[in-house]
């Protein structure tokens, strides 16, 4: 039997404190895999295929020669995961407010779909949503 590949996404971001960084996101639920993580980078695990790499911006900057953005005070990115349902989607926000993160005031919700979004320690937005599996089937 063959094994389908799997396509991994690992997202890179700067953080300006690793530790505080690495109790957010173990807040959230997510392990920390030790084999990828040290005194520069912490390998968030978030599924089997989404990693969050948490770099210490020193280590960040030798990946690119480009300035590293405040992502307080602009937008870099957008990321968004997706939720098995509304509820999942509340409980993931509750749990980045109660770690530290802010909530965004903004609630996308339609018929087929409800998101909501968060600030990490950083300032990088995490969008939240859940889809209908009726709707995104056709």
């Amino acid at each position: 039997m063959t094994t389908t590949y799997q396509q991994m996404i690992f997202i890179n971001l700067p953080v300006n404190d690793l530790d505080a960084s690495k109790k957010f996101f173990t807040e959230l639920g997510y392990t920390l895999n030790p084999q990828f993580s040290d005194e520069n980078a912490a390998s968030v695990v978030i599924s089997d295929t989404i990693v969050a790499m948490l770099l210490t911006k020193p280590f960040y900057a030798t990946f690119t020669g480009k300035e590293i953005a405040d992502a307080t005070k602009t937008s870099e990115v957008l990321l968004c995961l997706s939720a098995e349902s509304r509820e999942k989607v509340d409980e993931l926000v509750e749990k980045a407010v109660a770690a530290g993160g802010t909530a965004s005031d903004k609630v996308q919700e339609m018929d087929f779909m409800y998101g909501r979004a968060f600030d990490d320690l950083d300032g990088h937005t995490w969008e939240v949503v859940w889809m209908d599996p009726a709707a995104v089937q056709g």
